[in-house]
């Protein structure tokens, strides 16, 4: 009854922790007018394509996930370069400022973008980076920074020494450390972080709101909140939901494919010993 039992609590959390994108599918594969009719129907008495191909001709969705993707591959494999080199130097350099350089790393994360929005649209604006991938790029990296540390550090802590003292007794220096020990023997937590700070810089709206003012070059949650019925009074749910879906895909691909690599990421350092 105990296994009955937990088994049942189990299924009733996933069922409630998915319903809401389960209820997205449904919606994007609704007719237009089954989207708005009173009662809602639960499930579709038949399924449309209508939304999806409406989604693909009225904006060039296309082109918003291309922007995604180059944005948010180039600021991952940025956040993480940084990441690497300041996270080894924290946890292996005999430094009397790394306490105090992790400290201010790690309260640079606690100021929410908006914050920071006003001074560097300024920034972006007198440089003339507006509406170029640049600018993006380099924000979201700048803001994925500190999280990348905050995991890599702790992983790097906890490596044998041994593995680096033998390379140094075999000539190497620390760059070659770090790039043929430290970082291969690291491969679960590079994956761990790359994938979260991927979902951040995939899912972010205000700054590229911000930065991406013309239309080709606006990123997949920036196109999906433009997204406009027939009339100024009329929200295309059927379009926004298929919108969702379509973003939502790739990256539940990529955690699906990494799953194991993310799991044992975010254990690694967890227990010391």
């Amino acid at each position: 009854m105990r296994r009955i039992g937990v088994a049942l609590g189990v299924a009733f959390l996933v069922v409630f922790c998915l319903a809401p994108f389960l209820w997205t599918v449904l919606t994007s594969v609704k007719p237009g007018p089954e989207v708005f009719a009173m009662p809602p129907t639960y499930l579709p008495r038949a399924l449309s394509a209508e939304n999806y191909t409406g989604v693909l001709e009225q904006r060039p969705f296309a082109r918003y996930l291309l922007n995604s993707l180059i944005v948010a591959a180039a600021s991952t494999a940025l956040a993480l370069t940084a990441g690497a080199l300041a996270a080894y130097g924290i946890a292996r350099l005999r430094m009397r400022a790394a306490g105090t350089i992790e400290k201010g790393i790690f309260l640079f994360a606690l100021f929410p973008p908006a914050i920071l929005l006003a001074p560097l649209r300024g920034a972006v604006l007198t440089v003339g980076l507006m509406n170029s991938y640049v600018a993006l790029i380099l924000v979201h990296a700048a803001l994925n920074v500190p999280f990348a540390v905050w995991m890599l550090a702790a992983f790097f802590r906890q490596m044998p020494k041994e593995l680096e003292d033998a390379a140094r007794v075999d000539g190497f220096s620390r760059l070659q450390i770090l790039s043929r020990i430290v970082l291969p023997v690291s491969a679960p937590a590079l994956a761990a972080t790359a994938i979260l700070v991927f979902i951040f810089s995939w899912n972010e709206f205000v700054i590229a709101l911000a930065f991406m003012t013309r239309d080709e070059m606006r990123t997949l949650p920036v196109g999906i909140s433009l997204l406009s019925g027939a009339t100024a009074y009329e929200i295309p749910w059927g379009q926004i939901c298929a919108a969702v879906v379509m973003t939502t895909l790739p990256v539940t691909a990529a955690v699906l494919a990494f799953q194991r690599w993310i799991i044992s990421g975010l254990t690694a350092g967890a227990v010391k010993g």
